[in-house]
């Protein structure tokens, strides 16, 4: 039995950790559901979310994970009982992986095509809407999508196949330090422009008026949900990290320090863009088109605007990039889990199938455009997002808690004690309850309601 790696240090895992949960949903989604939610008010509701659903389902992954040594492909048939079905998440866990990187490696590599552009003096001279027809032309081109997107799952399984300490652990590190480093830039110069104050009210003071119009619980849901999302939880994601660390340290402890990270990256990608549109006069609300059209606008317009912009989405890159790595190691490790791979057969295997896996979604954007799977204006990624946002990542997070807290599955005293051994924050037992009882209603109520808004 080959020997379980390890990262070289304690650093090393609460970055990479929070890597896998920093992605586009940080700084792509948060900022424009915020606009949309009536600013302070939804990220004072999104922080009580991420204490009480983010954290305890992020304990529940390590815990499963360390417990094992195992990636999700094969930990609960290590650790559940004789005749239990507990296994068969694996499989679920499996797929949302591929799932995830079937349309994520698409997006990443819309980053790197916009640094490039960027760096290379493509928006220079353009107006608004031929800043617009840049993003139009990219998603018509499947080859230039494909050119960005084989870019992206090379280099990231590259890098995942010198080894978790030598390429993972020393790569992820780097690029988190120049994103926090980088982030922190944009957030300052963002706030001196002119008019950023009133953007940083709308952002920072809750709207009590654009709350109501948007209804209450709608609120609360989109914020339960983003939390959700934002932590990447559900798929064993997170689960693969918990299986290299050792007892030094408690889970609690170590997933408060990721979830802050992974918070505070979101705060900050506020910090640049409401400050941002509002010196520009740009609805902050307006979705998606936010980075790849609104932006680009905005930086054209200021000095210096080709340097913010290529630092701008080196960040995105490197936003993206912690991700799609993270969860590479974790379908390498699948493979080496269950079939005993080596780790460079894994990748290289991986690597071919995950650039065959990811045409569908490119082709989505233009040869298969006229395929709608769920009705008017909907592709191929929102299908894929579909499956994996409103059904495999809120399942999947339910099969953990049962697991991690009913007699059923492995129990919450055995839970408790992996979560507790070490040093750090200790998790109170006087929770048990609100995790047997509430937490599995919440995840419950964000299901079917994310079908209802879906559908509805």
């Amino acid at each position: 039995m080959e020997k379980r790696e390890r990262f070289a240090s304690r650093l090393g895992f609460i970055l990479i950790s929070a890597g896998c949960s920093i992605g586009l949903g940080d700084v792509w989604r948060f900022p424009y559901i915020t606009g949309q939610y009536g600013g302070g008010i939804f990220v004072l509701i999104y922080l009580i979310c991420i204490i009480a659903l983010g954290i305890p389902i992020m304990t529940m992954e390590l815990a499963v994970g360390r417990a094992s040594q195992k990636s999700i492909a094969t930990s609960f048939q290590v650790m559940e009982r004789p005749g239990q079905k507990w296994h068969l998440m694996g499989y679920a866990g499996i797929a949302g992986n591929y799932l995830l990187m079937m349309f994520y490696t698409t997006v990443a590599g819309w980053m790197l095509a916009y640094f490039y552009k960027f760096l290379t003096g493509q928006f220079n001279g353009l107006n608004i809407e031929q800043v617009g027809q840049v993003f139009a032309n990219l998603t018509a081109n499947p080859l230039e999508m494909t050119l960005w997107m084989a870019i992206t799952t090379v280099f990231c399984f590259g890098v995942c196949s010198l080894g978790l300490q030598e390429g993972v652990e020393k790569v992820t590190k780097v690029m988190m330090v120049l994103l926090l480093a980088i982030i922190t830039v944009l957030a300052i110069k963002a706030m001196t422009l002119p008019n950023a104050g009133a953007g940083l009210t709308f952002y920072l003071l809750p709207d009590f008026n654009r709350m109501q119009e948007n209804g209450v619980w709608e609120t609360i849901f989109a914020a339960m949900s983003q939390a959700f999302f934002t932590l990447s939880l559900g798929i064993g994601s997170m689960a693969i990290f918990g299986s290299y660390i050792d007892k030094k340290r408690n889970l609690f402890g170590e997933s408060i320090n990721i979830a802050s990270i992974d918070t505070a990256v979101s705060l900050l990608a506020g910090l640049i863009i409401f400050p941002a549109c509002f010196a520009f006069g740009v609805d902050p609300g307006e979705g998606p088109g936010l980075v790849f059209v609104t932006l680009p606008n905005i930086f054209n317009s200021m000095g210096g605007g080709r340097i913010w912009g290529t630092l701008f989405f080196i960040f995105m890159t490197f936003a993206a990039y912690s991700t799609v790595i993270a969860v590479f190691e974790n379908i390498i490790a699948f493979a080496m889990d269950l079939w005993g791979w080596s780790r460079k057969k894994a990748s290289l295997i991986n690597m071919v199938l995950m650039i065959i896996l990811s045409l569908p979604c490119i082709l989505g954007f233009n040869v298969l455009s006229g395929f709608n799977p769920l009705g008017e204006g909907t592709d191929i990624l929102s299908l894929e997002d579909f499956i994996l946002s409103y059904n495999l990542l809120p399942l999947g997070s339910l099969i953990y808690l049962l697991f991690c807290v009913t007699r059923w599955g492995w129990g919450f005293d055995n839970y408790l004690k992996e979560v507790n051994s070490g040093e750090g924050v200790k998790l109170p037992r006087a929770l048990k309850g609100y995790f047997q009882w509430v937490l599995p209603i919440i995840i419950i109520i964000v299901l079917i309601q994310g079908y209802f808004n879906f559908f509805g």
